[in-house]
């Protein structure tokens, strides 16, 4: 441990400088993944892959962040109307759809007046991530299929702040629904509203969602096709329903598995249940220290022992549980991060740096194991961290790393390419 400590100290300046230089070019190989492919989706439930993390599935992990990453840059781009470009980290991919999310909730017209120049925080409707596809032959054969990739980016208006706080759960739509059934699925009232709700100008995320994906399954038909749903924060939310809306009503929809970095709870031990019945894949990417994996309601340990115990004792718990507003369930499966592993970040790093896409990946990119330190060749480069979380990054980083890049570390839109590139 010591040994690993001071390889990623200060005193290594060359890596140091390295890792915050723009005209390094240090690249990661691309695996051929054909025969794997599966397995790093999910099918067996990544047994054997998160700890240690396997290097072929970390490589994939970061690559589906730096998609969240482009909605986010898409977004802010233009965030009153509709991005005219979004940049791709990976060149083999285009963009084949623009996604929207409509709030439920109605302010007062006065905001608006009070605050003209903010009005995109209040938009009703808002440009929440896009669907894109591999179209690059070369890139089919090295995964071994066309991949659709759906990337939603976490919350950034007043009216998505303001589902996020409506935590109660609400019933799913089923065929015929029992309201008065506890154990029906139910997820968090201010998602599900984003991901429903339609306007005038727009149609409901869910609609347009399933359309496209129907659309690109039919026009790829017969070809090894996978469906990959990304999101951070309020997009890693979105992507469970949206997984599990796509299995329920694509027809001949293939295999589809979430990715997520940073989600909060979305649903009951019902809703975790459905996903699982209907063969959705989900790993759940989760800092140690981020407070909004640990949010909303009351967590319901969902692990199949303890429940056959709370059986025994009467399953007083389990039936509080069923009728608990408030009960939660993580879904799928999970790898765990944790700040404190990273040479560079402060322990105590700010809430709003736990919960940063680019903190995670900067986790993921050096998590070799929970038992092992930050691996020493991790590649992906300091510069965006340093950008986005200064404050947060070991004083003893920050001044070596104006020493030796003064002039070029605040350059926003220069970074290394990362392990996936």
């Amino acid at each position: 441990m010591k040994a690993a400590v001071e390889e990623m100290s200060p005193k290594n300046l060359k890596r140091l400088q390295r890792l915050l230089s723009k005209s390094s070019e240090e690249r990661s190989p691309k695996n051929k993944l054909g025969s794997k492919w599966r397995e790093l989706h999910g099918s067996n439930n990544w047994a054997g892959l998160l700890d240690p993390l396997d290097e072929d599935l970390r490589r994939e992990l970061v690559r589906y962040g730096e998609f969240v990453q482009a909605s986010y840059h898409a977004f802010h781009s233009d965030p009153e109307g509709s991005p005219r470009d979004v940049a791709l980290p990976d060149g083999s991919y285009k963009v084949t759809k623009s996604l929207y999310a409509t709030s439920s909730v109605r302010l007062p017209k006065w905001i608006d007046d009070v605050a003209p120049d903010l009005r995109w925080m209040t938009k009703q409707t808002s440009w929440v991530g896009y669907v894109a596809v591999c179209d690059d032959p070369k890139e089919i054969r090295r995964m071994g299929r066309r991949e659709i990739v759906i990337a939603l980016r976490g919350t950034a208006t007043l009216l998505e702040w303001s589902e996020n706080f409506r935590p109660n759960l609400v019933s799913m739509p089923e065929p015929k629904p029992d309201p008065s059934d506890p154990t029906r699925p139910k997820v968090e009232c201010g998602f599900n509203s984003l991901y429903t709700t339609g306007s005038q100008h727009a149609p409901s995320l869910a609609d347009s969602l399933v359309a496209e994906i129907s659309r690109l399954v039919d026009l790829y038909a017969g070809e090894e096709l996978s469906i990959s749903v990304t999101g951070h924060s309020l997009g890693a939310a979105i992507a469970l329903l949206a997984a599990d809306d796509i299995a329920e009503r694509v027809p001949h929809a293939p295999p589809v598995s979430v990715f997520s970095f940073g989600g909060p709870r979305v649903g009951n031990r019902e809703f975790a249940d459905r996903l699982d019945s209907k063969g959705v894949k989900v790993l759940r990417v989760v800092n140690s220290q981020d407070v909004v994996t640990k949010v909303p309601g009351i967590f319901a340990d969902n692990d199949k022992n303890k429940q056959g115990q709370n059986r025994n004792n009467g399953g007083i718990r389990e039936m509080v549980e069923r009728n608990n507003p408030w009960a939660y369930s993580h879904v799928g499966a999970e790898l765990r991060v944790d700040m404190k592993m990273s040479p560079y970040l402060k322990p105590n790093a700010d809430v709003a740096c736990c919960h940063d896409l680019e903190a995670y990946l900067h986790l993921v990119d050096g998590f070799l194991a929970s038992n092992c330190p930050f691996r020493t060749n991790a590649k992906r480069s300091l510069r965006k961290l340093l950008d986005e979380q200064r404050s947060n990054v070991k004083v003893l980083y920050t001044g070596k790393s104006l020493r030796l890049n003064r002039g070029t570390v605040l350059d926003y839109g220069d970074v290394l390419p990362s392990p996936s590139s």
